[in-house]
């Protein structure tokens, strides 16, 4: 009885054997990322299986992030070792979730993109909502309100040469007077330009009147007045420095 069971095991692993090998013949050519085999060399090298096209955006900026966030999900949250390789990124079922979270990381461009990702991966929340703008805005309210005078003001000049650089025959200093009330708001949601400064300087004060009620209410979380007035009488060498700054640079 065994033998037979024995024979017809053989039989079939020999039928599965001679089938493959007969596969393999008339079809020579496999994916290496799917093993699917084809007849021609040229059907195979426009072949697109979803694991060939992740292995070929391997250096796309937003897969990188992706990969990044995985790994540091993996080390933070999981208590992994061993960083993740690209091959195990790939093959995870979370591969689109991350890499749609790091193109939302490249579209963004938030601050301190490492300590943001840190930031997501250990909150708890889930992967899917890890691209809602609540979390991010959380996150640098968080971060303007308690960074120091010298990182603000340093990025919020940065952010105004980036803005120069765009208009032909715009200077930095010229910021507050000429940037679209728009991305005005959208640089102070966002961190690039600091309540430090702003608040420190008539033409940024000036600016902030021209904001209407819908604008002032998008940066009122960032812009908060209570906090901000504590801030300065807490720090009055800081607010001297500001002044400083605001007066050698013409602003």
């Amino acid at each position: 009885m065994r033998l037979q069971i024995g024979n017809g095991l053989t039989t079939k692993w020999l039928q599965k054997a001679t089938l493959k090998a007969a596969t393999m013949a008339d079809k020579p050519f496999v994916c290496k990322y799917c093993n699917t085999g084809f007849t021609r060399e040229k059907t195979l090298a426009v072949h697109m299986c979803e694991k060939k096209r992740r292995h070929l955006q391997k250096d796309e900026r937003r897969v990188q992030l992706g990969l990044y966030a995985f790994q540091r999900f993996y080390e933070k949250s999981m208590s992994s070792k061993k960083t993740k390789t690209y091959t195990e990124f790939c093959d995870s079922q979370y591969y689109n979730a991350f890499v749609k979270f790091g193109s939302f990381i490249s579209n963004v461009k938030p601050l301190y993109p490492e300590k943001y990702i840190d930031y997501v991966v250990t909150s708890g929340v889930k992967l899917d909502h890890w691209c809602k703008e609540e979390m991010y805005e959380k996150y640098a309210v968080d971060l303007i309100r308690r960074e120091g005078v010298e990182t603000a003001l340093e990025r919020s000049v940065m952010t105004m040469m980036e803005w120069a650089d765009e208009h032909e025959n715009a200077t930095w200093n010229h910021y507050f007077f000429y940037v679209s009330l728009n991305r005005a708001v959208w640089h102070l949601k966002d961190g690039k330009i600091s309540p430090w400064l702003v608040l420190n300087c008539k033409s940024g004060k000036e600016m902030l009147g021209k904001f209407n009620n819908e604008q002032l209410e998008m940066i009122y979380h960032v812009m908060d007045p209570q906090h901000w007035a504590m801030r300065f009488n807490r720090n009055p060498k800081d607010v001297e420095l500001v002044k400083d700054v605001v007066k050698e640079s013409n602003l």
